[in-house]
């Protein structure tokens, strides 16, 4: 692999941009971070053993259209974009551990125009039925009342939105796309670390 310290993975949520990192990460010897650990916009509308969905998250996401959650968030990664650029900064410099980033808040248009050294990108998609399913399933979706059922949906609808927006936005500006297809992490990891030895600058 040519001289990165720094490995950038975006992703809409559920494509298996965490577990992805991390294998990458432990392959590296890195440290291994999300863009969520430094702000969070609201979360995952669903209840989980450990968690109730907060009644701000319920608004946020049962008062809003996909349009407006799509904006709402894109505002959101806009705002914490010249933190994320800081530390993709800080991290790249020599004497500095390295890094595997990963977040929705990756966007292309901004990574593109990074001029870091040492810094590398890939974007994950997967089949919306494939975000469908994990959504569905990490919710509970089939036991969910059906309020809770709305909720989720219209996550599931920015989430696949988003994919969409982020795609088209990789594509025009020749940046390395990866699709989950089946495959499993280690595999995935393979592909990254491919691609990103091959990259010239992020993304490329």
């Amino acid at each position: 692999m040519r001289d990165v310290r720094v490995v950038l993975i975006g992703g809409t949520s559920n494509t298996g941009k965490s577990t992805v990192a991390e294998a990458v990460a432990e392959r590296l010897g890195f440290e291994h971070r999300s863009t969520d650990g430094l702000a969070r916009h609201p979360g995952r509308p669903w209840r989980t053993p450990e968690h109730e969905v907060p009644p701000h998250v319920a608004e946020h996401y049962g008062t809003l259209t996909t349009d407006e959650l799509i904006a709402s968030v894109l505002a959101h990664y806009e705002r914490l974009w010249p933190r994320i650029e800081e530390l993709i900064t800080d991290r790249a410099e020599d004497g500095e551990p390295g890094l595997v980033l990963e977040g929705s808040a990756l966007w292309p248009e901004w990574v593109a125009r990074l001029t870091v050294p040492c810094t590398a990108a890939v974007w994950l998609t997967a089949d919306d039925t494939v975000v469908r399913d994990r959504v569905r399933a990490a919710g509970c979706y089939e036991q969910a009342s059906e309020g809770e059922r709305l909720l989720m949906d219209r996550f599931l609808a920015r989430t696949v939105r988003y994919q969409a927006l982020m795609a088209d936005a990789a594509e025009a500006r020749g940046l390395d796309r990866i699709d989950v297809g089946g495959r499993t992490v280690a595999e995935l990891a393979d592909a990254v670390l491919a691609a990103t030895a091959a990259q010239a600058s992020p993304g490329r």
